[in-house]
């Protein structure tokens, strides 16, 4: 099998939809009509016709042998605007101590914090689940390909990007860090709260409080979610992390999810990529796993694949040269795929 990351199409409407209703992903909705907004919004951000505050960026991993779609994930150029602030609770800690009584505690609590000029956000990582654990690592793939592109771009990118973790959720798609605070707020369930505040969050202002919340306040299930990440989400921390990724003590203020953040130029698959010319070398060992794209005019292609670097040169076998659509002469940008923390 051959696998590749490209960007994405309006008629990749049918197979995004059921790949999204494996998973149910708040951004990547199981909902056709939302989907296929989505499709149209990257569709005109990737030909250049949306502003940095309103472009968003499909990326899709495809199986070349029968074109399927097996993957996604998302750019959001800017994640907190006039318009659509971005929200979250900032984790503090307070210390409280009593002469008298000889005794102090530390306290954590959180404080709302709504910012207009936010930053770049990346989200909607989705695998397959037929082609989870493959030798490919293919969601590192989709998720890293993502920087590639940044690398190219960053001047439609702010100097920031942010990730929101998905934290624990109950069974039936509850959070018990919402049914604890925001619930009692606002009168919503979690799933209205959340999918409302992709559109208007001016509720959050007005109804969450505008001082500090005591944690110890809240009960012990919301408590033990408060910036905790989902099992299944692990892998992507820790892939987050090995480039740069650092948790900055805000969650998210519907379910508790922590957040990461990380200065892009600092990103080591931008900060480590470059571009080089595709040549061919005598006696070539391309032992050595990079990850390799190809921006031009509107299209984009990315792939991992076994390499050699000599130079300002690089080799790889001419099944990627396919995929990546580029021959013998032409200019790809190139970064390492494995990375430590």
């Amino acid at each position: 099998m051959s696998f590749r990351v490209r960007r994405s199409y309006l008629t990749d409407i049918d197979d995004l939809y059921n790949l999204a209703r494996q998973a149910g992903l708040l951004n990547l909705p199981a909902d056709k009509k939302r989907l296929l907004k989505k499709l149209e919004i990257s569709e005109q951000s990737f030909n250049g016709e949306l502003s940095n505050s309103e472009a968003e960026y499909m990326f899709i991993l495809e199986n070349t042998e029968d074109q399927s779609l097996i993957g996604s994930a998302l750019i959001m150029a800017k994640h907190g605007t006039e318009r659509v602030p971005h929200n979250a609770f900032q984790v503090l800690k307070r210390e409280h101590f009593s002469d008298d009584l000889g005794i102090g505690f530390i306290h954590q609590t959180l404080k709302i914090k709504i910012d207009t000029n936010g930053p770049t956000e990346i989200g909607g990582l989705l695998l397959d689940r037929n082609y989870r654990n493959r030798p490919e690592k293919l969601g590192k793939l989709i998720s890293l390909s993502r920087f590639l592109y940044i690398a190219q771009r960053l001047d439609q990118f702010e100097d920031t990007i942010l990730c929101e973790f998905t934290p624990p959720l109950t069974d039936d798609g509850r959070s018990e860090f919402w049914e604890a605070l925001g619930r009692r707020f606002t009168g919503l369930s979690y799933q209205e709260a959340d999918f409302l505040s992709q559109t208007n969050k001016e509720f959050i202002e007005a109804l969450f409080p505008k001082g500090e919340i005591y944690l110890c306040l809240l009960d012990t299930k919301a408590r033990s979610v408060l910036g905790r990440i989902a099992e299944e989400t692990k892998p992507a921390e820790h892939l987050l992390m090995s480039v740069g990724f650092e948790y900055i003590d805000e969650v998210d203020p519907f379910d508790g999810g922590p957040h990461y953040e990380c200065e892009t130029k600092k990103i080591k698959v931008i900060s480590q990529s470059r571009k080089l010319r595709i040549e061919h070398f005598e006696n070539p060992s391309m032992k050595e796993t990079m990850l390799l794209s190809v921006l031009r005019d509107m299209d984009f292609f990315c792939v991992a694949c076994n390499a050699e670097i000599r130079d300002q040169s690089v080799m790889i076998p001419e099944k990627y040269l396919n995929l990546l659509e580029v021959q013998l002469g032409d200019w790809v940008q190139v970064a390492p795929f494995n990375f430590r923390k």
